[in-house]
């Protein structure tokens, strides 16, 4: 018994292990913004914020309420906190910061303050920002999500009321199961 849930707690762990690695390779390079219908890529930055921004928005789309300030930004809170590593930056236009480290600003003009870069959106003229961002305005809801072609996260159907088939814990289907750990019927089994 004991050596069994030794090698139990050993697969848990390879299991573990190489699911982070597959989650680490498969980071998020961009996120949309979407505000009135209208969405814009943001290339991210390598770091813990945007890695757990992504991390975050794997569990679907957040929408956050911002608002114009100083002429040169949106900003709003986001409603939960990321990691800083806040640098003093010359933010400028399509730049995607982190305040404070639970507050989102997206500037259409410039400033320099102690940031943390998120990202980027890149491919609009200045006017063409100023317009998608809604400068000038308050209360502006905007949609943060991945790219659906990104995440290789795809919705579920249900599954079949039976099955007779075998599966290993990655979701193979197995001829001959051996001595392990599999899942049969909808249900994790120990061979």
């Amino acid at each position: 018994m004991k050596q069994m849930l030794l090698s139990l707690a050993t697969m848990l762990l390879l299991f573990s292990s190489s699911y982070g690695e597959i989650m680490a390779q498969n980071m998020q390079q961009n996120m949309n913004i979407t505000i009135g219908g209208q969405t814009q890529s943001v290339v991210f930055e390598d770091n813990d914020a945007t890695r757990a921004l992504a991390e975050r928005l794997m569990l679907g789309p957040v929408t956050v309420t911002l608002n114009s300030s100083g002429g040169f930004e949106i900003w709003g809170s986001l409603g939960f906190s990321l990691p800083t590593s806040n640098q003093q930056i010359n933010a400028g236009p399509g730049d995607v910061v982190l305040y404070n480290g639970s507050n989102i600003c997206i500037f259409y003009g410039t400033n320099s303050w102690s940031y943390t870069r998120l990202g980027k959106i890149d491919g609009l003229t200045g006017a063409e920002l100023r317009s998608f961002l809604r400068a000038g305005e308050s209360g502006i809801s905007v949609t943060l999500s991945l790219p659906s072609d990104e995440t290789g996260i795809h919705p579920l159907s249900p599954a079949p009321k039976s099955d007779e088939n075998t599966y290993s814990p990655d979701g193979k289907k197995v001829g001959n199961p051996s001595k392990g750990i599999y899942i049969k019927d909808g249900k994790k089994v120990i061979l």
